[in-house]
């Protein structure tokens, strides 16, 4: 995958196959419902599709490979015949490993390759993209009261740890993605500071991905249910991008792309 962070801002459309995730879960988990899906928001100008099959929001359970594989390779395989950017959401290095040979080319770690020891290298072999993605704890319990002494600073020494695994497993350079992961043991003030902040995290030299899309903190801030944070998400992502974001994660294409170009046009050097 060849995307140029100097022109654009990437859309990365959000494809949850399960029936639990926070905002969407059970929307799309059957095959056809899913390519619709992903056809819709290629439509709509997503430049990547973000396949999970595992629900991570607060208190959610993990489930085994087997199943996570039945919910996603038969989705990856008919949307490879159409769409141009894959990725697999996945900490399971088997998983990301069959989702590559079925057509994906980007694998997005909420653990950032810090937490099965097998992800580095499985990257490393398919040579494809990796999403380093920032985690306090576990999604079972990385919402119990998380705290930082500075969260920005220890963001940044997780980045560190984890782009060294990745340097040491044989990762291209070229192939590395930051995520500071908002909404990921993170209260409402950790977020904020977190989209405030972003090009603190442009020093390692990576593309940076923001995935603020209808998060908790914006209904925390505002109140609206989650299938009501249309212009909180927006809002959010627009400022991100301001301070340095290269791609956003969305489950609101049509919307996002339209803010995205104005977003561009503004700030992008053509």
């Amino acid at each position: 995958m060849n995307l140029n962070f100097a022109n654009k801002t990437y859309i990365m459309g959000v494809l949850n196959v399960t029936p639990d995730s926070f905002s969407d879960g059970g929307k799309y988990n059957s095959v056809e419902k899913a390519v619709l899906r992903a056809k819709e928001m290629i439509n709509q100008g997503a430049d990547i599709i973000d396949v999970g099959g595992e629900s991570t929001r607060p208190n959610s359970s993990k489930i085994s490979i087997e199943e996570e594989l039945q919910r996603v390779i038969p989705v990856i395989e008919q949307i490879s015949k159409f769409a141009p950017n894959i990725s697999i959401d996945s900490s399971k290095a088997q998983v990301v490993e069959k989702a590559i040979e079925a057509g994906a080319c980007i694998a997005n770690d909420i653990y950032g390759l810090q937490n099965d020891k097998q992800m580095a290298k499985v990257v490393a072999k398919n040579n494809c993209q990796i999403v380093i993605m920032h985690i306090k704890g576990t999604p079972e319990n990385m919402q119990n009261n998380p705290k930082y002494y500075n969260v920005i600073n220890e963001i940044i020494e997780y980045f560190q740890k984890s782009i060294s695994i990745a340097k040491n497993a044989g990762i291209d350079e070229k192939n590395i993605i930051l995520d500071p992961g908002i909404g990921f043991g993170k209260n409402v003030n950790d977020n904020l500071e977190i989209i405030r902040n972003i090009n603190k995290f442009k020093g390692f030299g990576y593309p940076i991905l923001l995935g603020a899309s209808r998060k908790s903190f914006i209904g925390r801030l505002t109140g609206a249910e989650v299938n009501d944070r249309l212009a909180g998400s927006i809002a959010a992502i627009s400022v991100g991008i301001i301070n340095g974001a290269n791609i956003v994660r969305v489950h609101d294409v049509k919307e996002t792309k339209q803010a995205v170009k104005i977003l561009d046009g503004i700030i992008r050097k053509k």
